[in-house]
């Protein structure tokens, strides 16, 4: 009796060999997972592509967890594309197709953009991992531990913590695999990435802080019950941008018994823990390049009044704009009617707006 194997289609068959030895965020190729899709067999990790041979192997050890760290793609996707929006690079390169052999040069360079993604992706993963412990949308995982020093008087602790160390420990055992394979790529290319992933990671602890709840007569808030909670994720993107903006350009060379990443123009000291790193300079983004990753920028939408980096002259680099008129159809004249429903008109307006030559 002759036995049967299925066949791949060559494309999945092609992006599974590609997953082995492509770029450490391929990954994140996951999100275009189907959104009806619910992850409940392991045959169902063969379709989720990009992925290296150990992360595939926890997707069929953990269904559940995988199914979150699809929604953490997405949500790196997202959220570094609206940070971004009002700058030159905007992250669009971060969205390619699932067959791609790898991402645009800008994130495959060592550049900056690059020590941001990684970033914000190895915080993304730990973030919706900690918070779907507290949401109970996973069920290895309760919610964090109860601090251990005393509140003071009238606060109290309560209510379910985000669980950071578990996030922590799951979302690193996913987003550093690739980077710790043997074909990895360069020694300095993954000392790089480890390191901006860590400084992602590092801006999750400090984005733990103190929530709490009022309990009273009256709303006197006499009692607070208070835990410990992630800031959202927009602002720790927010972080990393700042941290984006004053990244430190570094070498690999010997210091001490081993080669290690020093900063370039300051080599006298160490890379600090909490300063994102690059290896090479990135293009201005003024102009479309395939070789430096760069679709330029034109026809992006710039701000005529804006003074930062949205503003037209920026944005344009000095290209000049086209003004063009836009009409918007908005909910106005609202009047409120007892009880309980509200009646709007519809208003019309003209907006100009600014695109780059």
């Amino acid at each position: 009796m002759r036995s049967s194997s299925h066949v791949l289609p060559l494309g999945v068959l092609t992006a599974l060999l590609l997953s082995q030895v492509c770029s450490g965020i391929k990954w994140l190729s996951i999100s275009h997972a189907p959104a009806s899709l619910h992850i409940n067999q392991t045959l169902h990790c063969k379709l989720l592509l990009g992925m290296v041979s150990s992360q595939a192997q926890l997707c069929r050890s953990n269904l559940e967890l995988m199914q979150t760290i699809v929604t953490a793609a997405r949500e790196v996707k997202k959220t570094c594309q609206k940070t971004f929006s009002d700058m030159r690079w905007n992250c669009s390169s971060i969205d390619i197709p699932i067959d791609a052999q790898k991402y645009r040069p800008d994130l495959e360079r060592g550049t900056r953009e690059a020590a941001f993604v990684y970033a914000l992706s190895a915080a993304t993963i730990s973030h919706t991992i900690a918070r779907a412990c507290t949401t109970g949308d996973l069920r290895q995982c309760t919610c964090g531990p109860i601090p251990a020093q005393i509140p003071e008087p009238g606060y109290r602790w309560g209510g379910c913590a985000d669980n950071l160390h578990y996030g922590l420990i799951m979302g690193s055992k996913f987003s550093d695999a690739p980077m710790k394979m043997k074909r990895a790529g360069s020694h300095a290319n993954k000392l790089m990435h480890l390191h901006n992933s860590e400084v992602g990671r590092q801006a999750l602890r400090d984005a733990l802080v103190m929530k709490c709840k009022c309990h009273g007569v009256s709303g006197s808030c006499s009692i607070r019950t208070c835990w410990r909670g992630l800031q959202d994720l927009r602002e720790i993107a927010m972080d990393l941008k700042i941290k984006y903006l004053s990244a430190t350009k570094v070498v690999h060379r010997p210091l001490g018994t081993r080669k290690q990443l020093v900063p370039k123009d300051i080599d006298i000291r160490p890379v600090r823990d909490n300063e994102l790193v690059y290896l090479q300079s990135s293009s201005d983004f003024c102009t479309q390049s395939e070789k430096l990753g760069s679709i330029g920028t034109q026809d992006r939408q710039c701000n005529k009044t804006s003074l930062g980096s949205d503003s037209c002259d920026l944005m344009c680099c000095g290209r000049g704009y086209n003004p063009y008129t836009e009409k918007l159809v908005e909910r106005c004249h609202c009047k409120y009617h007892w009880c309980c429903y509200v009646t709007c008109k519809k208003c019309e307006r003209i907006v100009e707006r600014y695109v780059c030559k």
